[in-house]
């Protein structure tokens, strides 16, 4: 689900971007008061949980491999938009030093997975979970079905700007300048894996870790809960701030130990194509299988080939060069990506202690001068 450079044209990228900045800009009004200490150990910790489960590649229906994104469990327990800044965070990430998804795309994965994926899954925990209380069943089942809803209107939220490219891009010969597949492929493309294997992943690892999260420390969970004001409810749970986290990132270790896994699942994500694969009789097989047995062309996009190499990130595919083992890279991209995930929030944090500081001294002065004349 993560769009490559040059698979979305500039214009819609520029549109993307143009959507995701308002929610990235109120999404920060909503919890900057807390980001001074209080909410950054959680951000943290479940910025670096999405960032590590979606090392997880599943293999999917066609061929191609999928993953979950934490979507559901990561809005149940921060609310929508301390979601939205925590997954913005991971696929920054991703992007920026792993090439897990395009920087020019970079806001359309963004608005895909942190906003769409955030306010869907909020919306169906809130009606599923209804005003049970933290500990009762019903909320497990809610955020199951929250995931399970919040991973796959991403994916078609995905699917659709894929398939639009061909309507709306082409050269002079009618050929496809950025994605080559229009909508009557793309979608179901996209939906049957995630409808199956990548959904399922989804909704056992919301419902299972808010049913781990119930019987350890339900206060988590009050961010969400009905009748519940997000920044109290979320100031509440988050006062003993790395104490608190400390078993969930025991758990987001183990999953880093664990990350190479994601290794075992052959072939790349739908729409994730480099564009020599257009060009090798094997990926091209492999491409058309996965997407309804129509053959793709016979090169690449030329805005895919122009556009693939606009950044080249320092570990591609979690893989740094210095090391032979493939698997011990990939770990070791694990832990260092968590690492700058972390190293992320105490400089967002930082950086808006000194601007509220900042304010609040143009608020002295302005209310001295005014009380002095």
């Amino acid at each position: 689900m993560h769009i490559p450079d040059g698979y979305l044209s500039p214009s819609t990228c520029t549109v993307m971007y143009a959507g995701a900045v308002p929610f990235w800009y109120c999404a920060l009004q909503r919890v900057k008061r807390l980001l001074h200490t209080r909410l950054v150990p959680l951000l943290s910790v479940f910025a670096a949980f999405s960032f590590v489960i979606m090392m997880f590649n599943l293999p999917l229906p066609g061929g191609t491999t999928g993953h979950a994104v934490g979507m559901g469990l990561t809005t149940v327990v921060l609310g929508p938009w301390a979601s939205m800044l925590a997954i913005s965070v991971a696929l920054l990430i991703q992007a920026l030093f792993f090439g897990d998804g395009g920087v020019t795309a970079y806001g359309a994965n963004c608005f895909n997975m942190a906003i769409i994926g955030s306010l869907v899954a909020y919306a169906v925990y809130r009606v599923i979970a209804g005003r049970a209380p933290l500990t009762h069943s019903r909320r497990v089942i809610a955020a199951a079905l929250a995931g399970y809803a919040a991973i796959n209107v991403a994916a078609l939220c995905a699917a659709i700007e894929f398939g639009l490219q061909p309507v709306f891009f082409k050269d002079a010969t009618g050929a496809p300048l950025y994605a080559p597949y229009p909508l009557h492929i793309a979608i179901p493309a996209m939906l049957i894996g995630h409808l199956t294997f990548a959904g399922l992943a989804e909704l056992i690892i919301s419902g299972g870790v808010v049913a781990y999260l119930q019987r350890t420390d339900p206060s988590l969970l009050k961010a969400t809960a009905p009748g519940a004001r997000d920044v109290d409810a979320t100031q509440e749970i988050t006062q003993s701030g790395w104490q608190v986290t400390r078993p969930l990132w025991v758990g987001v270790a183990l999953l880093m130990l664990l990350s190479p896994l994601g290794l075992l699942a052959a072939g790349s994500a739908w729409g994730e194509w480099a564009p020599a694969d257009f060009k090798n009789p094997q990926a091209r097989l492999a491409i058309a299988r996965a997407s309804g047995n129509s053959a793709p062309p016979t090169q690449a996009p030329q805005g895919v080939e122009k556009l693939s190499s606009i950044w080249t990130a320092p570990m591609p595919d979690y893989a740094p060069k210095f090391l032979k083992s493939e698997k011990l890279g990939y770990m070791l991209s694990a832990m260092f990506g968590t690492g700058l995930i972390l190293m992320a929030f105490m400089v967002i944090a930082a950086i808006v202690q000194v601007l509220d500081g900042k304010r609040q001294t143009d608020e002295l002065v302005a209310a001295n001068g005014n009380g002095a004349s």
